[in-house]
């Protein structure tokens, strides 16, 4: 027993030291105590306010904030990526940002880590409003990269919540919602109603033209989202002019600006630096935009490399084309709905030109239908042959969803089922026998050209890939079923039998069933298995394709969602229409992380000249199979969702016969596609929202690095100390969880792995659950020891002899004996951040610093078995420095609040400068056209046009004395409205604390 003296105010102050016992048993980790849990608990689910973005300060100081979620992403992060996220969390006041990156830099990695952040929060009423063709592929995104939970909600999906009691689907919690543009639209009276914490708008392009009346969609889902904080996602925020910078800037903050009118006078043609700076600096919090030539130092790209196929078809399929075609050119075709003819008619030509094996049964399915029709005149679709199409050609819903804002689609008419007149019977009965010839036709066609081609065509790009040193594995692209069966017949034929692999939206032929069954046993007692059929057979043939098969014959299923990097030669075998789903195909493996060149093949038909014109569209104006990026910023945004320009394609093929006419309609079409952003908007575009700096990436860059690292180090010494008793630990991040720590807990035991935040998702152990911050397991540990009651007192000896590197601020306190005090303190504001408040003393009397305090629990520690008491007047000096730091705290946090209050009120200030400027301009335009009058009046030529002018004169005249009193009521009005918006934001800067002590102990550092 040590008696110990401290001198405190004159007076004597003896400690008792009670003799402890050290573990010298030898460990691959730091020995902890339960102060060492209870602390980095605390530390690592702390909750970090914003740090404003003023003077010496910048996002990269924010990194706190986001650490957790980072730690979480199983994503390789770009410093530009980090950037963007942190912008887009930089104010709990802001209704959101526009992250306008150009193509290929990951938006959707950047809203990813904010949704996940959001998602930490508990705020998780998540929506993303996406085209129909990337809902799979950001609920496939959300679940490999940030193990978030999606449900892609549609009129299906919709209705079956419905018939379970839940009136509002769009009402669900801990799951992020998916939904289509049109489905929005559709539903905006439930979207309204709900109280969403965050919304992020994908391709977001599509809305800038929202400040027309005209554009319903956009105007629906700007009315439906008023109010709740969003994202807006797009490479091409500007096509034509700053007025479509102004829509989309209305979308996200209707306060940014005052009205359209007011923006056009202002910026519409900016003509001098003083404008261009004040319109900049008004966007500048909320739009941002990174370049790829500004990344290239840390993202490296490779090419796009094209190999085109002519081939020819032989007589009997160009007739059937040609006969197909002209059927479906006739004006009034009893097999096909009028209110969804051109859908139809569009899906009928793809098939046509994927294969005569892909339009034999959609062609008997329309004889059934007619042959139906005739006989008991029912509706078309109620017949079994209805859905031939709708089987074979796989993406049909989605391009349902697409068109249905075609004021001509109707996708609930049922058919016709009038009583038809004895003439319209014999046309149906002539139309029949027609359907039927091609039917018979198509059935004799046993081989096709393009199919022939086919082993050629690969052969030309294995060999392009043995030159490159990839691997020779190839992905073969159609549009049909059973042209898919038809190409895997071919090739099984020609050498390459057990070697392929189909995907499409089923996957349900025995081979993919064998494959699914495999996969499953690889991967039994690991999270990699889901529990959903579809989820799990798309993983396993995609990890077929890259650990066994050369060949991946795939609809447009596969071209949703999923990562083949390893494969760097795309087939198109079928080639859409839409440029956005060709590049959605070809950046399956053109994508971050492709280590080689990525090469593209070609089929075009010979004898088909609107072929030939499309290819020659897609391929010298849209460069989507050359090149380093593909498909251009400009180019994709000048067509909006790229179905419009599909639509047009259709067009062309209906009403164009002559090589002539199909000419003429395309050199057309490529005229209005010449005009696209003007240099010098594209000057201003970059110059306005290009807000890189290369010194805050920097430090981003080194920053995260660090404090990720530091924060894996601690979770996983955390992890060790919690599940001491609970599992075994190997030295390679694994354990086996022989039980776990809590019966409510209901997951599986045995073996987890934890992995660095990077480790992409391909790479992820097999035979082992992913151990990582977001667990259940790690969630429920870490809120065990912040809830839990713990010893709040004793006696730790912190061992500094070795730690490694040398902890400079604790070597003169070695030898030294004090006691510390640990409090967790809350503040709950417009933010709601947490502060971990440590005060240290010697018994010598010295105050130590916060660092000092902070950095013992960063030293192997161990426990005295024996409370200690901390003398009063010790004790009294350790409440008081805590009482301070939370007074600090609090200071910060009303400056902060302060700040951010005072930059909306500014925005405020500047949103009703621009109302009453427009309505002064109004006046300016009166007084003007008044002396415009008065001129014309001294030169009026007779007695008429002096009475006319006359009484222009007295009306403007009278417009302008009305002007000038209205322009007091619309400044009453504007500034009553600005008031009304600065007091409801100053209600709420309520800041609410609450503090907790977490343990008081007297320690020695030896």
């Amino acid at each position: 027993m040590l008696l110990l003296i401290c001198k405190r105010n004159k007076k004597l102050v003896f400690l008792q030291y009670i003799n402890f016992e050290r573990n010298t048993s030898k460990t691959d980790f730091m020995l902890w105590t339960n102060y060492h849990a209870k602390y980095f608990a605390y530390e690592l689910t702390q909750r970090f306010a914003s740090k404003v973005a003023t003077e010496g300060f910048d996002d990269a100081d924010n990194l706190d904030k986001i650490t957790a979620s980072l730690s979480d992403a199983q994503v390789d992060l770009n410093p530009h990526q980090v950037d963007a996220a942190l912008f887009a969390l930089r104010s709990p006041l802001s209704q959101g940002v526009v992250l306008a990156d150009e193509v290929g830099l990951g938006k959707t990695i950047e809203a990813g880590i904010v949704i996940s952040q959001r998602w930490a929060e508990r705020k998780r009423r998540i929506l993303i409003i996406a085209p129909a063709n990337l809902r799979k592929q950001w609920s496939q995104e959300l679940a490999d990269k940030f193990f978030l939970p999606s449900v892609i909600l549609e009129k299906k999906s919709f209705d079956d919540c419905v018939k379970k009691g839940n009136f509002n689907p769009f009402n669900q919690d801990n799951t992020v919602l998916i939904c289509s543009f049109q489905f929005i639209r559709s539903k905006e009276a439930y979207v309204s109603r709900t109280e969403w914490d965050l919304v992020i708008i994908d391709e977001a392009h599509r809305l800038r033209n929202v400040y027309r009346k005209d554009n319903k969609i956009g105007n629906a889902i700007k009315d439906a989202l008023q109010n709740r904080p969003k994202i807006l996602l797009t490479a091409t925020p500007l096509q034509n002019s700053l007025m479509e910078l102004y829509g989309l800037v209305s979308l996200v903050d209707d306060y940014i600006f005052g009205d359209q009118k007011s923006f056009k006078q202002q910026y519409a043609k900016i003509t001098n630096d003083v404008q261009f700076e004040e319109l900049k600096s008004r966007i500048a919090p909320i739009c941002k935009r990174t370049l790829r030539a500004q990344v290239r130092e840390y993202i490296r790209y490779t090419e796009r490399l094209c190999i085109t196929h002519v081939f020819t078809p032989a007589d009997n399929e160009h007739e059937l084309y040609m006969k197909v075609s002209d059927y479906l050119r006739k004006p009034q075709l009893y097999a096909l709905p009028n209110s969804q003819r051109s859908l139809m008619t569009l899906i009928l030509r793809k098939l046509l030109a994927s294969s005569t094996f892909a339009i034999a049964e959609t062609l008997r399915g329309l004889a059934e239908k007619l042959q139906t029709l005739l006989e008991k005149q029912e509706a078309l679709q109620n017949t079994e042959g209805g859905e031939q199409w709708e089987n074979d050609f796989e993406t049909s819903q989605e391009l349902k969803d697409e068109w249905n804002d075609d004021p001509d689609f109707d996708e609930s008419d049922k058919g016709d089922t009038k009583i038809y007149s004895q003439q319209e019977l014999e046309e149906i009965w002539i139309e029949l026998e027609e359907v039927r010839g091609f039917h018979t036709l198509a059935q004799s066609i046993q081989q096709n050209s393009k199919g022939d081609n086919l082993v050629a065509a690969l052969h030309s790009g294995f060999q392009k890939m043995r030159e490159l040193g990839a691997a020779e594995k190839a992905v073969i692209f159609t549009e049909s079923v059973r042209t898919q069966t038809y190409v895997r017949d071919i090739l099984d034929k020609s050498g390459y039998k057990g070697k392929i692999v189909l995907f499409n939206g089923s996957n349900n032929d025995s081979d993919s069933t064998s494959i699914y069954q495999k996969w499953l046993q690889k991967h039994k007692g690991s999270d990699r298995i889901s529990g959903s059929r579809a989820a799990d057979i798309r993983a396993a043939l995609t990890e077929h394709f890259r650990d066994e098969a050369a060949i991946l014959i795939a609809t447009e299923a596969a071209a949703e969602g999923i990562n083949l990097q390893f494969c760097s030669l795309v087939v198109n075998y079928d080639l859409p229409w839409n440029p956005q789903r060709i590049e959605q195909r070809i950046g399956r493996c053109h994508r971050y992380g492709q280590k080689f060149d990525v090469v593209v093949v070609n089929f075009k038909n010979s004898r088909n000249a609107a072929d030939i014109r499309v290819y020659e569209l897609l391929d010298e104006k849209f460069k989507l199979f050359n090149g380093v990026f593909g498909a251009s910023d400009e180019v994709l945004g000048s067509i909006e969702g790229g179905v419009d320009f599909e639509k047009r394609i259709a067009k062309i093929y209906q009403n164009c016969r002559s090589e002539a006419e199909i000419n003429a309609a395309f050199d057309a079409l490529r005229a209005e596609l010449e005009t696209p952003i003007t240099e010098r908007l594209e000057q201003t575009h970059q110059q306005l929202l290009a807000n890189f700096d290369e010194d805050v990436l920097n430090k981003i860059k080194l920053e995260s690095l660090k404090k990720l690292s530091a924060f894996e180090a601690k979770f996983w010494q955390f992890t060790r100390f919690a599940l001491a008793v609970y599992a075994d630990f190997t030295n390679d991040h694994t354990f086996v969880l022989k039980c776990t720590p809590n019966d409510t807990l209901k997951i599986p035991l045995g073996q987890y792995q934890f992995l660095p935040y990077n480790v992409p998702s391909d790479q992820l152990p097999t035979h082992a659950q992913l151990y990582r911050f977001g667990h259940p397991l790690a969630q429920s540990l870490l809120e065990q020891f912040k809830t839990t009651p713990s010893v709040l007192s004793g006696h730790v000896v912190f061992d500094c002899s070795n730690a490694q590197p040398k902890i400079n601020v604790l070597e003169s306190l070695i030898g030294t004996l004090g006691c510390l005090m640990a409090q967790h303190y809350r503040i709950e504001s417009l933010e709601t951040e947490d502060f971990l408040l440590l005060s240290g003393l010697t018994t010598e009397g010295e105050i130590l610093d916060d660092e000092q305090c902070r950095r013992m629990f960063s030293l192997a520690g161990t426990e005295s078995k024996s409370l200690l008491d901390i003398p009063t007047g010790m004790h009294d000096v350790l409440k008081n420095n805590i009482a301070q730091q939370a007074d600090l705290a609090l200071k910060g946090s009303l400056e902060r609040n302060a700040h951010i209050l005072n930059g909306e009120a500014q925005k405020l200030e500047q949103w009703a400068e621009d109302k009453i400027f427009a309505a002064e301009s109004e006046i300016k335009e009166a007084k003007k056209r008044i002396n415009e009058l008065k001129r014309a009046l001294q030169k009026a030529a007779s007695p008429n046009e002096t009475l006319q002018i006359q009484k222009d004169l007295q009306e403007t005249t009278r417009r302008q004395t009305n002007l000038r009193r209205q322009i007091f009521e619309v400044e009453d009005e504007v500034y009553k409205q600005r008031d009304a918006l600065i007091e409801k934001l100053k209600s709420q800067n309520h800041h609410r604390t609450e503090s907790n002590n977490l343990f008081s102990i007297t320690w020695e550092i030896v």
